[in-house]
């Protein structure tokens, strides 16, 4: 059964946002990264991986949930992510990724920006 490990926040200040969701909430950091035009911060509650993502420059990918602070993306675990790909195109989503790469992003059938992965790409506490 797929389910949902993984939420993707685009922040304008990463040091700000680490510091509200760490404090306030308790989430632990668990990595921090930098990926092609971002850098990533990864938080856990012990169950879901919180991205925070900070953005050096208006790209594609930083466009894709549109400008400024927002929900960029969500991500759901699957057993058999070819299958999985195999059945998002059969109902017409539009795969975002580039051949090959994981995790793989997908707008589904009302246009939201979501992504599937593997089981166990995202760590916990």
């Amino acid at each position: 059964m797929a389910r949902i490990v993984h939420l993707a926040l685009k922040v304008e200040d990463l040091e700000k946002a680490g510091r509200f969701y760490e404090g306030v909430f308790g989430f632990r950091s668990i990595e921090e990264g930098q990926v092609r035009d971002h850098t990533s911060r990864h938080l856990s509650d012990g169950t879901i991986d919180l991205a925070l993502i900070q953005y050096h420059r208006e790209s594609a990918e930083a466009l894709l949930s549109g400008k400024g602070p927002c929900i960029h993306h969500f991500g759901i675990e699957v057993e058999d992510l070819e299958a999985a790909v195999q059945e998002l195109k059969a109902t017409g989503c539009e795969i975002l990724s580039p051949p090959d790469e994981i995790p793989v992003k997908f707008r589904d059938v009302s246009g939201v920006v979501a992504e599937l992965v593997p089981v166990g790409r995202y760590k916990t506490p």
